[in-house]
């Protein structure tokens, strides 16, 4: 069935475009926006990563499991390790949505494509390849350190070594573990061992980007066709956020597996690690550590939708303003 067409004032617009905004004011608020956000999810990002990695339930039962003995024998700080790493990612954000909105600008400027659904899966997708290019060393840095020091109870440890690195790092300042790491993978591999699972990123989060900035719009047209015409634009955009954030989450969830095993267990091929994973998990990689991640997208998307168009709406310049809604 057709979707019906979103009815509005004729002076009101429902998507801001690129070429609307101040984008110096856009940029600096959204790298303040993106730190604050990548802060109170990493939690998850950690959880995810370690329920990914482990083999069937060797360690934690599942999300819950994980943050109770996560904070239970490593403390609060257990749940941030490589978080500053990390966080040298969100620079990273201002390439992607520079992608995309650019993509978007071009499509509809010199391709005449006018479907924000289309547009968004072209977009999302550029904007993910260049996003990846930069964020893939830091990836891997963070990830290797987010498994240190894992505790199933108060006297199972697991030895303080970064998996398959083989680094003791007993006594070492945080500073010098991110060092270490760094030193041994290009010891080992030199820059390509940066780069480990670049593929598998790329095979995750491009679709993933594409399908979640397609269905983005989708969802926020298909809220605004039934619900009353004076609804709250971020709030109709609040709601479509996460929704596509879920749909994704489930798609995506084995490529999202395979991509963690390749960067931390240090395996060779995607098609190799995926059939290794089928034969340890079979239908189980559709679920593991799907929970983890289907919150973090819930919550990552719902944040970062009302800091996208909020800072869109602070941003945009004066000539558009009597046209926007909040």
């Amino acid at each position: 069935m057709a979707l019906k067409q979103y009815k509005m004032e004729p002076s009101h617009i429902l998507t801001i475009e690129w070429h609307m905004m101040d984008k110096s004011r856009f940029f600096s608020l959204n790298l303040v926006n993106s730190f604050f956000l990548r802060a109170t999810l990493y939690p998850f990002t950690v959880i995810k990563t370690r329920l990914q990695i482990q083999k069937r339930h060797a360690m934690y039962r599942g999300t819950y499991d994980a943050f109770k003995k996560i904070l239970c024998y490593e403390g609060f700080h257990g749940l941030y390790k490589g978080f500053w790493i990390n966080t040298i990612q969100i620079v990273s954000g201002v390439g992607y949505i520079t992608t995309y909105e650019k993509v978007r600008h071009l499509l509809t400027e010199y391709a005449n494509i006018d479907d924000k659904r289309l547009k968004g899966l072209i977009g999302g997708g550029c904007g993910s390849l260049v996003g990846q290019t930069i964020i893939t060393p830091f990836d891997v840095v963070s990830q290797h350190m987010m498994m240190l020091g894992q505790r199933s109870n108060s006297i199972t440890k697991l030895p303080k070594t970064s998996h398959t690195l083989n680094i003791n790092f007993n006594h070492k300042h945080k500073g010098s573990v991110a060092s270490s790491i760094i030193k041994e993978l290009y010891r080992r591999d030199g820059m390509k061992g940066f780069y480990r699972g670049y593929f598998a990123s790329v095979c995750t989060y491009v679709p993933a980007s594409a399908l979640w900035w397609m269905f983005y719009p989708l969802y926020s047209e298909w809220l605004a066709s039934f619900l009353p015409t004076s609804t709250s634009h971020v709030l109709i955009h609040c709601m479509a956020g996460p929704v596509s954030g879920i749909s994704v989450c489930i798609i995506t969830n084995p490529l999202d597996i395979v991509r963690a095993r390749i960067q931390v267990q240090r395996m060779d091929s995607f098609l190799g690690t995926s059939s290794l994973l089928w034969k340890e998990e079979r239908l189980g990689i559709f679920t593991k550590g799907l929970s983890a991640r289907l919150v973090q997208s819930g919550i990552f998307s719902f944040l970062v939708v009302l800091g996208y168009e909020t800072l869109k709406r602070w941003s945009v310049h004066d000539q558009y303003k009597d046209q926007i809604r909040w």
